[in-house]
């Protein structure tokens, strides 16, 4: 179990009000997410479920001020009396490692699932707007010459933490269409960015690469992603707030989709180091080969495209990462080195 801290409600609403482009309007929102890095200068979205949040992602709270103990505890009741008081529920992933929901698949039934359903009572409650962010993952995996995923791909999750997630946006339509919720779903492609917690592909070859040390490749490195920048994904979902129909889903992509070994290459490339260091491991049970995202609807509907090109945004990550070792260095610490030696030496 991990230790419980808590938060200052008045300087977490102080946070949460500065928050940009999320929280650019008059209007009040309860954000909801991991403790992950949907951060930017000032932004901070937190996670607000009736679930802890486990040790190893309380680095990301860089204002100490904000944390009196040490992990983030909301009941049921917590939720229902924080919803209450705001205009729009923003609810972002929560246990999102596939690694890690093959380690524990229980606790991404919890967070995302059960997490889930508390926050759309409350919303139901006080009949609140919710819009429920989600994964292209939820569609499983594509085969070499499929068209990319759209908002009308089938279901098809292959991991504990896909279907976690694509349980939880099941619920999100049935409050729709049972209860009349005010529902809004995004369904993203692959994040990255600043504050990304170092478990992820691009922030632990960052960080490694940084540390001098190798970097673990799955298998042979042809899974394909789609990749999108953090600011890119949090102007997407504020658009789908201004603009976005009540019970639609949009899905946002980051027009890109390099094997996970050329992504490797060129992170290696741009800090000037050579393929020596890439170190090719076992492939992890199930790993769905390619991902891509069509954007479409929400290009023509919402009149929103990535703007940040993948050469660009893994050059803006590495320097903030070069930047912030020590926030790094905490980061993986503690339970984490246990975690990355009982996954990689597996």
């Amino acid at each position: 179990m991990a230790n419980s801290f808590t938060v200052d409600q008045k300087k977490l609403n102080s946070v949460l009000a500065s928050m940009q482009p999320i929280c650019n309007r008059r209007t009040t929102l309860e954000a909801t997410s991991a403790v992950l890095f949907m951060v930017r200068h000032k932004e901070l979205i937190l996670k607000s479920t009736d679930m802890e949040i486990s040790l190893q992602y309380t680095c990301s709270i860089q204002d100490s001020s904000l944390v009196e103990d040490c992990a983030f505890l909301l009941s049921g009741k917590r939720i229902f009396d924080l919803v209450k008081d705001v205009d729009t529920v923003v609810h972002f992933a929560a246990e999102s490692h596939v690694d890690r929901s093959i380690l524990d698949p229980g606790a991404f039934v919890q967070t995302n699932v059960l997490g889930t359903q508390v926050l759309l009572d409350a919303s139901k409650e006080y009949k609140k707007r919710f819009h429920h962010v989600s994964t292209d993952e939820v569609y499983g995996e594509l085969g070499k010459d499929d068209p990319a995923f759209n908002e009308n791909t089938p279901y098809d999750p292959r991991s504990p933490y896909s279907a976690s997630k694509a349980a939880s946006d099941h619920l999100v339509r049935a409050y729709y269409s049972t209860y009349g919720l005010e529902v809004t779903i995004s369904n993203c492609s692959n994040n990255y960015g600043p504050y990304q917690f170092p478990e992820k592909l691009i922030p632990l070859f960052i960080s490694n690469l940084l540390e001098g040390k190798k970097v673990p490749v799955y298998g042979d490195g042809g899974q394909i992603r789609d990749w999108i920048f953090v600011d890119d994904h949090n102007r997407g979902v504020d658009m789908i707030l201004q603009k976005g129909r009540i019970g639609e889903t949009y899905c946002l992509g980051g027009g890109n989709q390099p094997t996970n070994l050329e992504l490797t290459k060129k992170i290696i490339e741009i800090l000037g180091l050579d393929e020596s260091y890439i170190e090719f491991v076992k492939d992890r049970p199930g790993h769905d080969r390619r991902y891509a995202i069509d954007y479409t609807k929400a290009q023509n509907e919402l009149g929103w495209a990535p703007l940040i090109s993948l050469n660009d945004g893994i050059a803006k990550t590495i320097e903030w990462y070069k930047e912030n070792k020590k926030w790094v260095e905490n980061c993986k610490s503690g339970e984490y080195k246990n975690y990355y030696n009982n996954w990689y030496n597996r």
